[in-house]
C-alpha cells in the first residue's frame, strides 16, 4: 500500500469499492425484479430468450463459423481502429524504431488509454472529430477515442512537450481551451461535460502525484507496468484484482466531490437505490448502496490488454469483473422488451415536446437500471455460454461485451431511433460517470 496515501478503508467502504459488491448487489435486485417489486421497471423474464437469439446472431454474423477464437476482449483498443485504421498498431511500429523496448511500449499504452478512457462518458448526440489528414467523422466513443488519441500524440497530457506520455503535471496543467481546440469542440460541435472532464483529469494528477510507490515520482500511469510485473515476479501473471485495487486506490479521490461518501470516504460510481431499502429488512444505510464503478472497470478491461498482447502476460481472476453498466447494454434490455419503464415513471419524465423520457445520470430509476443490467449480463452470459458451450466453444464475458451485447445494443439504438442513435432513455450526465 502507498506510503504517502494512507489507504485504509474500513470493511464497509472496502466492501463497497469490490468488484464482488457490484455484482452481489445487483443480485438482490434482480430477485426483486423476479417478485415483481421494482420500483421504476417492469421486468419480462420470458423476453430474456429474445435478447440471447439477438445476441447470438450478431456474434454469428461477425465471427462465425470458425472465427469465434479471434474475438477480442472488450477494451479500448479496438475503438482506436475504427475506419479499419490500426492506429495503435501504427503507434507501436514508430515507437520500436524509435528505440522503445516491450515494457516501454506497454507503459506508453497504459498512459494512452489511462486517458482514453476516463474521458469516455457519453458524448452526447451531436459531437463529432474530423480525423486530420483522412477527413474522417467519428462521434461518440469511438470519436473520444481518435480525439484522446492525437492529443496524447502531441504531448498534451504531458509536461515534456510534445511527449506521447501522460504524467501527473500534464493533467494538473490540462485546461479548458486545450481539451476544446482538441477535441475540436465549438459552439455548433459541443460536447457533453467539458469542464468536468477536464476537472476529472486534473484531480486524477492530484491523486498520482500523491502515489509515488505506485507510479513513480512524476505520477505517470505508465509505471503501473513496473509495480505490477514487479508483484507478479516470475510469473508472468496479473491479478485482476490487485489491478483492481490499484486501480480503485488512484481514482476513487478523483471522483467528482457530489459521488456518495461512506464514513466520509468517497466510494465513487455508487448510489443508494430504494429497491435495496426495501429487500434488505432493518439493514443499514451502507446495505442500501448499490456500486458500479463503470469507468474504472471500463479501464481495467482496457489496460488487461496491454499486458496480455505486447508483454505476453496472462491475467487471473478477469472473471470477477461485470458486464458494465451503461446505455448500450442496457439499452439491449429495454429495446427488446425485458424491463420497461412503468408507465406512471414514463410518464412524469417524459416532458410534452419529446418522444423519450429523461433521467439525471444518478436519478434512483437510471440506478436501478445500471443495477439490472448488472444482473441481466450475468443471465446473458449463462445463456451464451451455453449455445456457443455445445459449439465447443468458450466465450469470456469481456468478449461478449464486445462482440454482442455492446455492439448489438449500438444497432438496436440506430434501428429504433435513427435520428439520434441514443439511449431509450435520455440520461442527463456531466460526462464523468458512463
Amino acid at each position: 500500500m502507498s506510503q504517502s496515501m494512507p489507504w485504509a478503508p474500513s470493511p464497509d467502504v472496502a466492501y463497497l469499492l469490490s468488484l464482488q459488491a457490484v455484482r452481489e448487489r445487483s443480485r438482490t435486485v434482480l430477485a426483486a425484479a423476479q417478485g415483481g417489486r421494482l420500483h421504476s421497471f417492469e421486468y419480462d423474464e420470458q423476453r430474456m430468450s429474445t435478447v440471447a437469439d439477438f445476441v447470438i446472431s450478431v456474434i454469428d454474423r461477425d465471427f462465425g463459423p470458425d472465427r469465434f477464437s479471434s474475438i477480442p476482449p472488450h477494451g479500448r483498443w479496438q475503438h482506436f481502429e475504427v475506419g479499419g485504421v490500426a492506429r495503435v498498431d501504427s503507434l507501436l511500429d514508430q515507437w520500436t524504431k524509435d528505440g522503445c523496448d516491450k515494457m516501454e511500449l506497454t507503459r506508453r499504452l497504459i498512459d494512452l488509454f489511462f486517458v482514453s478512457v476516463l474521458l469516455d462518458a457519453g458524448a452526447g448526440d451531436t459531437w463529432k472529430f474530423v480525423e486530420p489528414g483522412s477527413g474522417q467523422v467519428y462521434n461518440r466513443s469511438e470519436g473520444i477515442a481518435v480525439a484522446s488519441l492525437y492529443m496524447f500524440s502531441a504531448g498534451d497530457f504531458s509536461q515534456e512537450n510534445g511527449a506521447p506520455k501522460v504524467d501527473a503535471t500534464g493533467l494538473l496543467n490540462l485546461t479548458d481551451d486545450v481539451f476544446c481546440r482538441g477535441f475540436q469542440i465549438t459552439p455548433e460541435n459541443p460536447l457533453i461535460g467539458v469542464s468536468p472532464r477536464v476537472k476529472l483529469l486534473n484531480s486524477v494528477g492530484r491523486s498520482l502525484l500523491r502515489l509515488s510507490d505506485i507510479v513513480g515520482s512524476t505520477g505517470r500511469p505508465g509505471n503501473l507496468v513496473d509495480y505490477l510485473t514487479k508483484l507478479s515476479g516470475e510469473a508472468k501473471t496479473i491479478d485482476y484484482e490487485v489491478l483492481w485495487s490499484t486501480l480503485q486506490q488512484i481514482l476513487v479521490s478523483s471522483w467528482p466531490a457530489d459521488r456518495t461518501r461512506v464514513e466520509d470516504f468517497p466510494i465513487g460510481d455508487a448510489w443508494p437505490l430504494k429497491v435495496l431499502s426495501s429487500e434488505v429488512k432493518g439493514g443499514r444505510e451502507v446495505d442500501f448502496i448499490q456500486p458500479f464503478h463503470k469507468l474504472t472497470q471500463w479501464l481495467g478491461y482496457s489496460l488487461m490488454v496491454p499486458f496480455v498482447r505486447v508483454l505476453g502476460f496472462q491475467i487471473v481472476n478477469a472473471q470477477l469483473g461485470t458486464g458494465l453498466p451503461e446505455y448500450r447494454n442496457g439499452g439491449l434490455f429495454v429495446d427488446l422488451g425485458v424491463l420497461k419503464l412503468k408507465p406512471e415513471v414514463a410518464r412524469e419524465h417524459t416532458a410534452s415536446d419529446h418522444d423519450l423520457p429523461a433521467f439525471s445520470a444518478t436519478s434512483d430509476t437510471v440506478v436501478e437500471w445500471r443495477a439490472l443490467t448488472v444482473a441481466l449480463l450475468d443471465e446473458l452470459f449463462k445463456l451464451i455460454s451455453a449455445h456457443f458451450g455445445k459449439l465447443g466453444v468458450e466465450l469470456s464475458m469481456a468478449q461478449m461485451l464486445e462482440a454482442g451485447t455492446w455492439k448489438g445494443g449500438r444497432e438496436l439504438a440506430a434501428k429504433f431511433r435513427p435520428q439520434t442513435r441514443s439511449s431509450p432513455l435520455i440520461i442527463l450526465g456531466d460526462g464523468t460517470l458512463f
